[in-house]
Order: C-alpha cells, then structure tokens, then sequence
C-alpha cells in the first residue's frame, strides 16, 4: 500500500461579520456584489426571478481553518460517515477505503463489484444505511460494465464487523437503457426519513441520448426513488402510468452529482450544466426540470442549447444557477453545531472553480453566496459534516485529499 500522509497543511482566514435581518452573523460583500464576477456565457439571458444567479456575497463572522487530513487517494468520489466517526471513501478506479479522523487510512475494502473505470466512470458514491446499526449495510453507485457498454447500478452489502470486506452483495438497482459511452453517470446517493433511496443519474451526454431526459421510458437523466431493498416505493409519481418506468421520481436533468436530503424532507440537488448553467434545484415528486429543452448557458462549442430558450411553460426553472460554471460534485444541507449560523445552508462542492459554495436560503430561494476552501487551491468533489460540526471535503486528484474544514481555536 502506498504512503497516505497524515494532516500537516493548515490555513486560516479571518471574515468579517455583520447582521442579516434574520440574526444570524453574515456580512455582505463590497454593498451585496456577487461573488462570481465573470461575465455569463449566455449573453443576453435573464434570470426567471430575482437572485435566480449571482446571489449577493456574505462571509462567515469567525475565523476558519483547514487541515489536509489524508492524502494518497486516487480520485476520490464519494464520502459518508460511519457512526464510529470514520469515513467511508471511494475511489474512482473501484476501491472504498475507510479513513479515520485522524488520518489513518484502511485497505481497500473487499468484495466491491467490477466496475468500468473509463472516463467520468467508476466507482461513484456511497451511502450508509438508515438501519446500519442493525445490518451493517452500506449502499455503493457504480458505472457496472454491461454487455454492449455500461450504466449506472447501485449495490448494497454488509460491512464486516473489522470493516475489511462487504458481504451478501446484491445489486437493487441497475439503470437502463444500457450505453457505450464514458460520460454523464451521475450519481449521487441519499436517504430519506422513510428510508427511500434516491439515485441521481445523467443522461450520458452524447446527442443521441440526449431526449431520453425527457423520456418516462428511461432512466436516464432523471432522479429515482426506490426502497432501500430495491423495491418500488407505492406513492412514487409514475407508478401504473404506461410505459413508465416506476421508479423515477423527476426527471429532465442533465448530469446531478449531488443531492443532499434537508432536515424537513426537502430533497436538494445540482447539477451540471454546459458553458453555463449549473443547477441547484428544489427535486420534487413528478416535475419536470426541463433538459435538454430548457437550460442557461450554451453548448461547449457556443451555440445556444437547443432551441436557446431558458423557459417554458410547465417546465421547472432552477431555484439558482452558475454562469459560468462552477462544475458541481456533491452536496450536502447544513445541520451541524460547530456553525450555528449555516445551519440550513446548502454545501456544493465545485470541482472547476476549486471550492465550496455556501448558499444562505430563505425559504426556498438563495439569498446569499460565500466561496469556502478557495486557498486550498483543489477540485472539490465532495462535501459532508462531521459529529462535531466541522466540514470536510475530498478532492478530485490522482493524489486526492480529505479535508477539514473547522472553525479557529
């Protein structure tokens, strides 16, 4: 096993603080100047309401610090807590590994399936059970290799009681159609309070499988909702509707990679978009958030996307976008001790732009952004809270790296 360095990077910076008419301790920035000061790629859109983009900055009122905890990951992708306090971690080439919070790391777990670790495909997410403290069982997404190419699947497995392997590996949930192709496999893990699964997925990126976001009869490009045993939940939206496929909970998106479960059931996601357009949405039961029909920014190449409209009657507008893009990993809402101020607040790793972005909410709009971690200097790929409060990131590196990011003593 290759060296993995124990924590020795350590960086603080100091905020100033001022009051937000709720009490808690923000400030804005330069008199509300949003913090994205790029011009948009999609010259001459507009946003649908209000602070839909280019919320006004707000800062933190203490001082933070970060701390490298581990390093030696290669392309970490998806980070969950053990109720010991340890972390489960996945690499992209197909290993998990478990890393305490002091920095030891483990082995690679045994008896993960094969997966097909080629372009953005991998060993993805993962996710520890709601009844862990009985069963052990931990939830993994994947690319799976498929005969004729490969797609999303998700998994489940016992840990073992030294954490060393998982057992009675069953597969719950396998995305269809099946593709030959590298790119856009989501996917992000999160369970309810009911204990429902939910699956976000891409739509493979390629023209060709493009409309299938829009197409009740694929999985791709949607975001699913299943029981933890793979079963269709009764009260999903599309169940008994013909040619449906009864798991899909939502649907038109492009590529979500993270979702993040609210303390009131609110269910979050981001997504990416392409030059421009990353979004964070309100994922709701039957809607429809209008790719590739809809969308702000425009293709990679320039060209409007589509049609170039941003709207359309009875297609769900973002409750906020980038452009340009942050490019989005995961996500997670804020519920810790350690910031009593965030709490509530909406966590998105950015990969492109090498920080976390921390979204103030009032009710269901953004009201306020602050960029987190930015002299770390790293992709960041994922993003969840620690037992005492503290955030902590992974980084998207063949050297990848976990994080902490707390306040300063």
């Amino acid at each position: 096993m290759r060296l993995l360095v124990l924590a020795v990077a350590v960086s603080a910076v100091t905020f100033a603080a001022a009051c937000r008419a709720d009490g808690q301790d923000q400030a804005v920035v330069d008199g509300g100047a949003s913090v994205e000061s790029r011009a948009p790629n999609g010259a001459g859109q507009q946003p649908a309401f209000p602070g839909q983009t280019r919320a006004p900055g707000v800062r933190t009122g203490v001082a933070l610090t970060h701390a490298v905890v581990a390093s030696g990951l290669e392309h970490p992708w998806g980070l969950a807590l053990l109720p010991d306090g340890r972390w489960l971690v996945t690499e992209r080439p197909g290993r998990m590994r478990i890393v305490s919070a002091e920095g030891a790391v483990g082995e690679p777990i045994a008896g993960l399936p094969r997966v097909d670790a080629r372009g953005q495909g991998g060993l993805l997410d993962v996710a520890v059970g709601p009844t862990f403290a009985q069963d052990r069982l931990i939830y993994w997404s994947y690319a799976e290799p498929r005969g004729g190419g490969n797609a999303t699947s998700v998994a489940r497995g016992r840990l073992s009681d030294d954490g060393t392997r998982v057992e009675n590996v069953e597969v719950i949930f396998r995305a269809l159609p099946t593709y030959d192709g590298g790119a856009h496999f989501g996917s992000s893990l999160a369970f309810d309070g009911g204990g429902h699964l939910f699956i976000t997925l891409g739509d493979r990126s390629d023209a060709p499988m493009r409309p299938q976001a829009q197409d009740l009869g694929s999985h791709m490009g949607k975001t699913i909702r299943i029981n933890a045993d793979g079963s269709v939940p009764s009260d999903n939206p599309f169940v008994g509707r013909a040619g449906a496929r009864p798991e899909i909970w939502s649907l038109g998106h492009r590529n979500v990679q993270g979702i993040a479960i609210a303390p009131n059931g609110d269910v979050w996601t981001v997504e990416h978009g392409t030059r421009g357009g990353d979004e964070i949405n309100l994922d709701r039961a039957g809607i429809n958030y209008g790719w590739p029909i809809i969308a702000y920014g425009v293709e990679y190449r320039g060209a409007p996307i589509n049609e170039g409209i941003t709207a359309r009657e009875g297609l769900e507008q973002p409750v906020y976008y980038w452009d340009p893009v942050i490019a989005p990993g995961g996500m997670t809402v804020y519920d810790g001790a350690m910031f009593p101020d965030w709490r509530g607040n909406l966590l998105v790793a950015g990969l492109k732009e090498k920080h976390i972005a921390r979204l103030v909410l009032d009710g269901n709009r953004v009201v306020g952004e602050e960029r987190l971690l930015t002299d770390l200097g790293e992709r960041v790929r994922d993003v969840a809270v620690g037992p005492d409060g503290a955030v902590w990131a992974i980084t998207d590196d063949p050297n990848g790296k976990l994080v902490r990011l707390a306040k300063a003593s």
